[in-house]
């Protein structure tokens, strides 16, 4: 099924921050929550409500970071991730959404916002990352692999909308 790559936490993924007018800002404040959700409301299939948002961004604001184009002073990529204990035994990192403006694409907005967030997790001493994404969502997918995420398990009809989704994970040590 899938092969377990790890990488060593000092060879995280190293920022590449392309595009000179995009600048990547961790999450500050709540003035900035329509932003985030106008963003992932878009472009996702699940509908969230504000306390899902909340959830994750409260209990983790230092793992939602937000890319912004300073050249208009606008929102235009946001991550949203958490991390936990998972079985008692290993850290483990969640991305819960990734969403880039449609106009942004194929600009490394969405790898930047990942690399970001994982070298936080590791920061935070996270032994793995793990996501679902929809088994269609190609881009998505590419944008992981390439990352070195692997994919780990089907899970069928996992969203509302009947489409199954794949788990991917990132291990460290």
């Amino acid at each position: 099924m899938s092969e377990d790559i790890c990488i060593k936490s000092e060879e995280a993924p190293s920022l590449e921050l392309e595009n000179s007018s995009i600048v990547y800002v961790g999450y500050e404040s709540e003035k900035q929550m329509a932003d985030i959700m106008r963003l992932i409301q878009k472009d996702l299939s699940e509908p969230y409500s504000i306390y899902t948002y909340r959830y994750f961004i409260h209990n983790w604001p230092h793992l939602c970071f937000l890319a912004m184009d300073s050249s208009v002073d606008k929102c235009v990529g946001a991550i949203v991730c958490k991390l936990d204990v998972h079985k008692k035994q290993s850290r483990r990192g969640y991305i819960a959404m990734l969403a880039v403006d449609q106009d942004y694409r194929k600009k490394r907005i969405g790898s930047n916002l990942v690399k970001k967030a994982i070298q936080a997790m590791v920061e935070d001493e996270a032994h793995e990352v793990v996501l679902e994404t929809e088994i269609t969502n190609k881009p998505a997918l590419r944008l992981y692999e390439n990352l070195g995420f692997v994919r780990d398990k089907r899970l069928f009809r996992y969203y509302l909308n009947g489409v199954d989704a794949l788990r991917l994970k990132l291990w460290f040590y």
